[in-house]
């Protein structure tokens, strides 16, 4: 009965301890989200620039204003037939599993 008592209080006063950790840090984090970059007191530490990443640059290391990527629309019967010929081409057994429309005929 002691120790379940004891295991009671301690997991209580852990749950305080986290809950109290967690407003600390939600406070600490919106005070801090309001401060602009470099104008702290004493702050020598320049204020951050963006760096654009290097897929976004040409040869020259000027920024691409360019689309990188234009897709076009497919119907579902062009994604079929896309899909079936590179089943058809793909190595391995031809015809296994596949079902296929007979003609009884």
């Amino acid at each position: 009965m002691i120790l379940h008592l004891l295991y009671i209080v301690a997991f209580t006063v852990l749950a305080v301890l986290a809950i109290a950790n967690l407003i600390r840090n939600l406070i600490t984090l919106g005070i801090d989200s309001q401060r602009p970059y470099g104008t702290g007191k004493g702050s020598s530490t320049p204020a951050p620039t963006s760096v654009p990443h290097p897929e976004f640059l040409d040869a020259s290391g000027r920024v691409i204003n360019e689309p990188l990527l234009v897709m076009r629309s497919m119907t579902v019967e062009d994604a079929r037939e896309h899909l079936d010929s590179l089943y058809e081409s793909s190595p391995g057994p031809t015809n296994v599993n596949r079902t296929e429309p007979r003609d009884d005929s």
